[in-house]
């Protein structure tokens, strides 16, 4: 498969630049497989498509605020971007600045340095955190990476928005979108329905913005991201699938993390590539945002719903001006 044949066009406006607030009056689209018919509604009318006893899966991953500014000891100006969780004080980062090199520290504050372990590609850098519990003090030092096709600074209002209500598991450096549109108001509604609630944990790494440089799907690599399914998700599938009710996987990252190892619990790392052709086993029901032509999170979509129907779908979405991307409206793919 080409990857031209997964592209579209997008102007420029569409692009979210802040999120809608509350988060549940974002649009939704909603795709019926069987049918081939297409409908539109909003995320706090979700429930209205869902039936007592479905099972949401959601990604508690929690974005970190991973953009670190620093200095050498000569005084020169570092910026550290943490891509790739390892474990708490051991990150891949892209580093910009003048001479990096192994062995080099960067000064974040007094009681905060990044040390240069060895060099990966290009930009990209194996680095440790020295400091008293380096996520804390990621927290106290750092920006909150922002999408860099949104183009511009982090602002107050990303700390709040560009995290999901339920997240808990820190180490992501990307959002899991589809759960930004989910306030506590309606998980409540979905609650009172009957419709249960899950959790898997995958550390969004910066690879989700990486372009597809390939020409043809199957030449594309995604970059492994740690991930945890826990033994009560699987149980909770499972009695799901055996009362004959639908897995709803709540984004790309849940649909990667659940297909790894269907069934059966997990940690470890996964770089599950999904495009089309690829055979689902646990995931029923997709809830997703809109994502970048061209991008390996598309091909994901498009295996789910068929890339015909996604991408007519994308393009009436152009003509009724949703909003696209990482602070855009999403889409439900029954």
């Amino acid at each position: 498969m080409k990857v031209e044949e997964f592209d579209y066009e997008l102007p420029e406006e569409l692009i979210a630049k802040y999120p809608i607030v509350p988060r549940h009056n974002a649009r939704l689209m909603v795709l019926e497989r069987r049918s081939q018919s297409i409908k539109h509604d909003t995320f706090w009318n979700l429930p209205d498509y869902l039936e007592e006893g479905d099972l949401l899966v959601f990604n508690d991953t929690k974005v970190i605020p991973a953009r670190l500014y620093g200095r050498k000891p000569t005084g020169g100006k570092v910026e550290v971007v943490l891509t790739d969780y390892v474990k708490p004080d051991l990150w891949k980062a892209l580093v910009g600045g003048k001479k990096i090199r192994k062995g080099l520290k960067v000064e974040v504050a007094p009681d905060f340095e990044v040390e240069i372990l060895e060099h990966i590609e290009e930009g990209k850098f194996l680095v440790r955190l020295i400091g008293d519990d380096p996520l804390k003090l990621i927290d106290r030092y750092g920006h909150i990476p922002i999408p860099p096709y949104l183009k511009r600074e982090e602002e107050e209002i990303d700390r709040r928005y560009y995290q999901t209500v339920f997240a808990r598991e820190e180490g992501a450096v990307a959002a899991p979108t589809a759960s930004l549109h989910f306030s506590e108001e309606l998980l409540q509604k979905l609650e009172d329905k009957g419709i249960k609630r899950a959790f898997v944990t995958l550390h969004v790494s910066y690879g989700t913005f990486k372009p597809v440089k390939a020409d043809k799907v199957e030449e594309h690599y995604v970059e492994p991201e740690y991930v945890k399914v826990p033994e009560e998700t699987v149980e909770l599938i499972m009695k799901t699938k055996e009362r004959g009710r639908r897995v709803v996987a709540v984004g790309t990252t849940v649909v990667r993390a659940l297909e790894t190892n269907p069934f059966k619990s997990y940690e470890g790392w996964t770089d599950l590539y999904i495009y089309p052709g690829f055979e689902f086993r646990v995931v029923d029901v997709l809830i997703t945002n809109f994502h970048l032509p061209r991008s390996s999170l598309l091909f994901l979509v498009c295996a789910f719903g068929g890339r015909d129907f996604v991408l007519r779908a994308y393009r009436e979405a152009v003509l009724k001006k949703y909003r696209f991307y990482s602070y855009g409206d999403g889409m439900l793919i029954l």
